[in-house]
């Protein structure tokens, strides 16, 4: 728990949201491949085999306010290879008022202390859209550095963008 984010398991009670923000086309534009929403048998489908693996690890974000807290997004780390250290990441800020405030960053910052610390993880990748300023922010003050691009690995808005690969390693983080 952060001091203004905590993760939490995702449970039924979180599957609305998540059928909400896969259907929206904005949130789809910047994280996705596939440029076209999800349907909801696909969400269900998505967390049904992929949330509940031994190679991920999801968690519901939430907002904490005072005593209360606020689903505000999802993030995982996925493609857990203990054997190896390493694992990717992934964030999803699905509230569009919890945007751009640093919970993204914090999130970020409490997934990676607990892959290094509690998993033993030595590295956490991921990948966004160049066009992604603001993940980019987040993802810098978080600490992971560029490490390598895939130019024109994506079409948005009518043009190619480069995806750009983002490391973490646990040496850095401390």
């Amino acid at each position: 728990m952060g001091e203004r984010v905590a993760l939490r398991p995702h449970t039924v009670d979180t599957l609305p949201a998540l059928k909400r923000w896969y259907a929206d086309p904005e949130l789809v534009r910047l994280a996705r491949h596939r440029n076209e929403p999800l349907t909801g048998d696909e969400v269900e489908r998505m967390v049904r085999e992929r949330f509940t693996t031994a190679q991920m690890l999801a968690f519901a974000l939430y907002e904490r306010v005072g005593t209360a807290e606020h689903l505000i997004g999802s993030c995982t780390l996925a493609n857990l290879d203990i054997e190896n250290g390493a694992a990717s990441f992934h964030l999803m800020i699905g509230e569009p008022a919890a945007r751009g405030r640093g919970l993204g960053s914090e999130a970020t910052r409490l997934v990676t202390q607990f892959a290094f610390e509690a998993l033993g993880l030595h590295r956490i990748s991921l990948t966004l859209f160049a066009f992604n300023e603001a993940a980019m922010r987040c993802y810098t003050k978080a600490g992971f550095t560029e490490e390598g691009r895939m130019r024109d690995a994506i079409t948005r808005d009518g043009r190619r963008w480069d995806e750009i690969q983002m490391g973490l390693l646990a040496t850095d983080a401390s």
